[in-house]
């Protein structure tokens, strides 16, 4: 509950400073649908000037938007043994600060903020909301969740979001995807967006000698020799496995990006919604 708390706690005052640095959403721009552009007044919005085309008339033009309907933002929590890992913290911590930005960040935004925790199958939600309990209860539920033993099914959870959520969503999808899933007929009924939080110990280990290890998904034990040879083909599998994934996502219509357990959950939400990763 402590973890919780300071999640929270931090989140909101992240999203509380971008509000008074006039960056008020992650979502900035989803709603809204372009019109037409016209002469800057004092007072507009230096955000929505049209730098192209104020240099070509040598005055200012800005982008004129109309407000289209709230958005339906979904975050999916998969929760899996492998999240209970990490060097400069838990992989399941970075994910809850995610969530917590985003539901803060849509409901700062006037959107519909969901919740769904899933591992082999879906293990609770926290209905469609526009207050702050919502996420609240959202962080709880991830921190709180038995992580050990449990497997992430990412099929599983595209096929039941597909037939459950009948409102056209903004789906993001939170998880460490050490498998391949298949997004496409999510993508095509909704938006959704991939958030890969990884440690980088997982990524690129450094040789650890005879040794035992433990699967958080499985319970199973690998004993062996990591030495510097094994250590290099786990690393370059990784790296293969993630220019697959990565691939997959670009054929899906999927939006991704890696959240590591040592960046800023907020730099890189950011960067991921306005288009620069």
């Amino acid at each position: 509950m402590k973890n919780s708390r300071h999640i929270l706690l931090k989140a909101r005052r992240q999203i509380i400073a971008d509000r008074i640095g006039n960056n008020p959403s992650l979502f900035r721009g989803e709603g809204y649908d372009f019109i037409e552009l016209r002469e800057y007044i004092a007072g507009d919005d230096t955000r929505h000037i049209d730098w192209n085309i104020t240099a070509k008339m040598q005055r200012p033009y800005i982008k004129v938007f109309r407000e289209e309907r709230e958005l339906s933002v979904v975050t999916v929590g998969m929760l899996g043994g492998g999240l209970h890992f990490g060097r400069e913290r838990f992989k399941i911590d970075a994910l809850a600060e995610a969530v917590a930005l985003i539901g803060y960040s849509a409901l700062a935004n006037g959107d519909l903020f969901t919740h769904i925790n899933f591992s082999e199958t879906l293990r609770d939600e926290v209905r469609a909301s526009k207050k702050r309990f919502a996420v609240a209860q959202s962080v709880e539920g991830i921190m709180e969740a038995e992580l050990l033993n449990r497997r992430a099914d990412y099929n599983t959870m595209a096929t039941t979001l597909y037939r459950r959520l009948k409102r056209r969503s903004l789906i993001i999808v939170l998880g460490d995807f050490f498998e391949i899933p298949d997004l496409r007929l999510l993508a095509k009924k909704h938006e959704v967006v991939a958030i890969v939080v990884r440690d980088r110990f997982e990524e690129s280990p450094e040789p650890l000698g005879f040794s035992a290890l433990v699967d958080p998904e499985s319970g199973a034990v690998l004993e062996g020799d990591f030495n510097v040879r094994s250590v290099g083909r786990y690393r370059e599998k990784v790296r293969e496995h993630d220019v697959a994934l990565f691939d997959r996502f670009r054929r899906d219509g999927v939006r991704s990006a890696k959240l590591y357990t040592d960046a800023s959950a907020s730099v890189t939400l950011r960067r991921l919604f306005e288009g620069r990763v």
